[in-house]
């Protein structure tokens, strides 16, 4: 099964998540804080990213939603292509645009989106990865 790792970031869990600009030609790296307890599992978003990000890779969101906790309020939502090359995953995911991500992160993965791998440290306590 393929799998890959990341060091921890700030002693926290970290995703790095590969995002294309529209057209192709160029993209953005992302290290996202992993949060199992960011979202339910029916949660209608994969991702926190900064507003900034979410603009110049998708334009116009396509809806909104009510958060609470950490990020209350209405805030949009937008479908941002994501890529885990060493995973081969390639899809469209919803992505909540907020202000100001966490402390040196561009953003949160959500439990959805964790959901869809397994995910840990995999026996090493300064990493952590997905696999399929």
């Amino acid at each position: 099964m393929p799998r890959v790792s990341w060091p921890l970031l700030h002693g926290r869990p970290r995703v790095q998540l590969i995002l294309p600009l529209p057209g192709g030609s160029q993209q953005l790296a992302r290290d996202l804080l992993a949060d199992t307890g960011a979202g339910l599992a029916t949660s209608p978003f994969d991702f926190l990213l900064a507003q900034s990000d979410c603009l110049p890779l998708s334009g116009q969101p396509f809806s909104s939603v009510i958060l609470g906790r950490a990020y209350t309020g209405r805030h949009p939502v937008y479908m941002i292509r994501v890529r885990l090359p060493g995973l081969g995953f390639d899809h469209y995911l919803r992505a909540v645009g907020v202000p100001s991500p966490p402390a040196g992160f561009g953003g949160v993965a959500c439990f959805p989106f964790l959901n869809q791998f397994t995910y840990g440290n995999f026996g090493n306590a300064t990493q952590f990865g997905l696999e399929c």
